[in-house]
């Protein structure tokens, strides 16, 4: 139990410096800042989820104690709740089968395609807490959001403007359509970082080999299918009015983004044995990092594959391998 104290507080600790590290207004600072939940995640995958979850709240208390319980409060919202029950369920087992000739049995372990859906459904979370501590409606939420993103960019005033040549019109319009895009988007990005993170610190752990879990077969997850009722339910709320919409948005967001996971694992399955498989794969991944738009694509064949069995049917069709003489 003390092992576990220890690696808890070393991992709070440095999660909780990556998590600061916004403070410095840097562009590293926000890579470092969303890389926060790593060491949480680690600790879990490693040694225990109550590692993590130590880990989590000394590092809370850490922020709260150098910036003030705000910080505390968005310390465990953001990273480190999240970190920990991601870790938690990642290392969920349960007997599948009676082993033979007085065997242990098999391990069925929590399935890859669940935790991305906790991803996004943890990253919705978070954006929607975030948004209601703006206001309880939707023109609170506008106009606070407004405000502080005008103090953010430094153009609540003329003289912003002056310095960048830019007509308070089109500053408004600017943070006008920012307080639009950005709950969506950021339910988006938490989305990603959060499933790069599990994937990252379960590539570190079983590289040094404290990993008790087999590596899972990615390309082959599956989301239960009440998750793609989910996803319709929020496209249809998302044109309500007022702020259910915009929360619905929020909501839509992340669930299509799991889903554009769920179409890059259907892009790995179907071009498994495809020549030049490394190039097609790789200008995918970089048109999604450089342009972003095509990501929706991958969202797209991720809700046809939850929808028709896109894999199975192209598996069907090809048949099976050629017996060798």
């Amino acid at each position: 139990m003390m092992q576990i104290a220890l690696i808890g507080i070393g991992a709070g600790a440095a999660a909780a410096l990556l998590f600061a590290s916004v403070t410095s207004g840097s562009l590293l600072s926000v890579l470092l800042f969303y890389l926060a939940p790593l060491p949480l995640m680690i600790a879990a995958l490693g040694w225990s989820h109550w590692a993590a979850l130590f880990g989590a709240l000394f590092g809370a208390l850490a922020m709260a104690a150098i910036f003030g319980s705000t910080f505390f409060f968005a310390f465990l919202a953001s990273a480190g709740m999240p970190a920990w029950w991601l870790g938690y369920l990642a290392m969920l087992a349960r007997p599948a089968a009676a082993g033979g000739n007085g065997a242990a049995p098999a391990l069925e372990w929590y399935p890859p395609g669940r935790l991305v859906m906790w991803a996004a459904i943890l990253a919705a979370l978070v954006v929607l807490v975030a948004i209601l501590s703006y206001g309880a409606d939707v023109d609170s939420f506008r106009a606070a959001m407004h405000r502080d993103l005008a103090r953010l960019l430094q153009i609540e005033t003329g003289e912003a403007a002056s310095k960048t040549g830019a007509s308070g019109d089109n500053a408004s319009r600017l943070i006008d359509f920012l307080v639009t895009a950005l709950p969506p988007a950021a339910a988006v990005l938490a989305t990603i970082t959060s499933v790069f993170n599990l994937w990252l610190a379960g590539r570190i752990v079983a590289f040094s080999g404290r990993l008790s879990r087999p590596w899972p077969q990615i390309s082959a997850m599956s989301f239960p299918r009440p998750m793609l009722a989910a996803l319709g339910i929020a496209v249809v709320l998302s044109f309500l009015g007022g702020l259910p919409g915009v929360m619905a948005g929020v909501v839509t967001a992340g669930l299509a983004m799991a889903y554009g996971v769920l179409g890059f694992a259907v892009l790995h399955a179907l071009t498994r044995d495809m020549n030049g498989r490394g190039f097609l794969l790789g200008g995918v991944y970089a048109a999604v990092v450089v342009l972003g738009w095509p990501v929706l694509a991958l969202c797209l064949l991720g809700v046809v594959e939850a929808s028709i069995g896109l894999r199975a049917r192209f598996a069907a069709g090809r048949g099976p391998p050629p017996i060798q003489s």
